[in-house]
C-alpha cells in the first residue's frame, strides 16, 4: 500500500489509566518518492518526545533518516539521529534517570530491513499470517542493532458509532539474543511486548497502541483523541 498524507491526534495515558501526553502522528509526502512520518507527544510534566522517519516506498518501504528527541522527568534523555545517506549516527543517551549524559557517534552501513519509527507502517501492510523480520537500532549511546519480529497475532471486535468493526493486532516483539549481555544490563529483564491495533478494511486505520516507548519503560498506551469543544 502506498502511503501518503495522514494527521491525527494523539493521547497517551498510563496503566491506570491516567492521560499523562497528548501529541500528534503527522505524515506527508516530501517529493523524490520520500514520505516524511513524525509523531510528537508532550506530556503533563513539561517532558517531550519526538520522532522523525523519512523513508522511500518502492518494491518495499526503506528507512532513509531517522531521529529521536526525548527530555523531561518521564524518561532517560535520548537525542540520536542516524543518516543512510551520510553512513553515519550520532547519540546522547542516559541509562537511566539521574546517570550522567554519554555521547557516541561513528560510521554507519545501515542494514536494508533497518525499521525504526516505521513498525505502524509495517504493521498495517503486513499480509494476513505474514512474519516480518527486520532490524532496529538501539542506542545505549553506542548504536545496537537488534533483531525485531512482527507479526499478525489475531483479531478482536469493537463498535464504533454502535457499528461493529474487527480490529486486527500486530505483535512487535525485540529478539536480543546475541546482545543480551550487552542490553540485558540496561533493562534488568526482557522487554515486553509491543502491540499495534488496526481497524480492519481496504485503508487500515490505527486504533491503538500499547508498550514501552523505552528501554525499561513502563508500558503505555497510545490512542486518538476527539476534538474537545470550548463550553
Amino acid at each position: 500500500m502506498q502511503e501518503g498524507n495522514a494527521r491525527a491526534f494523539l493521547v497517551l495515558r498510563s496503566a491506570n489509566e491516567e492521560e499523562i501526553a497528548f501529541g500528534e502522528l503527522r505524515q506527508r509526502p516530501m517529493g523524490r518518492g520520500l514520505i516524511e512520518s513524525r509523531l510528537t507527544l508532550n506530556f503533563k510534566d513539561g517532558s517531550r518526545r519526538e520522532e522523525l522517519a523519512v523513508f522511500s516506498q518502492g518494491q518495499v518501504f526503506r528507512l532513509e533518516r531517522y531521529r529521536i528527541v526525548q527530555r523531561g522527568p518521564s524518561f532517560p534523555t535520548l537525542e540520536a539521529s542516524l543518516d543512510r545517506m551520510r553512513g553515519s549516527y550520532d547519540a546522547t543517551a542516559q541509562q537511566q534517570q539521574g546517570d550522567p549524559e554519554k555521547h557516541a557517534s561513528g560510521r554507519l552501513e545501515a542494514p536494508t530491513d533497518l525499521y525504526n519509527g516505521l513498525p505502524m507502517i509495517l504493521a498495517k501492510n503486513l499480509s494476513p499470517g505474514a512474519v516480518a523480520t527486520v532490524q532496529t537500532a538501539v542506542f545505549t549511546p553506542k548504536l545496537r542493532l537488534v533483531k525485531t519480529v512482527l507479526s499478525t497475532e489475531g483479531e478482536d471486535q469493537v463498535t464504533i458509532g454502535g457499528e461493529p468493526k474487527k480490529v486486527v493486532r500486530y505483535l512487535v516483539r525485540l529478539e536480543l539474543g546475541g546482545l543480551t549481555g550487552v542490553i540485558a544490563p540496561l533493562i534488568g529483564k526482557e522487554p515486553p511486548d509491543t502491540r499495534y491495533w488496526f481497524v480492519a478494511g481496504d485503508v487500515p486505520a490505527f486504533a491503538k497502541f500499547e508498550g514501552a516507548m523505552f528501554l525499561n519503560g513502563p508500558v503505555w498506551r497510545l490512542e486518538e483523541t476527539s476534538i474537545r469543544w470550548p463550553k
